[in-house]
């Protein structure tokens, strides 16, 4: 799924659907990382079994993501293991 983009903008910014008001809509925050051995993004939905994808660049990974966790919504709404809390920076000197 790719977003169309503005044309009038100087710098291409994405364009979203308009959300109809009878849709429900979920938020989901995933943990990206870039894998070493093949270059390609990886992402995955803390806690949500199954919610993982990878893709070249951070908008195939978002597409490849959300049609992942709108496929495994089909089957209902997830009873999910964790909470997504955050990310912290954790500084070691020596």
């Amino acid at each position: 799924m790719q977003f169309p983009l503005q044309s009038d903008s100087p710098v291409a910014v994405p364009t979203l659907q308009p959300v109809k008001a009878d849709q429900l809509v979920r938020t989901y925050s995933a943990v990206i990382e870039r894998c070493t051995e093949t270059g390609l993004l990886v992402g995955h939905v803390p806690g949500f079994p199954g919610a993982h994808s990878q893709g070249a660049t951070l908008d195939e990974l978002q597409a490849n993501l959300q049609e992942v966790i709108a496929m495994l919504l089909e089957d209902g709404e997830p009873s999910l293991e964790s909470d997504f809390v955050g990310l912290q920076q954790i500084v070691v000197t020596g």
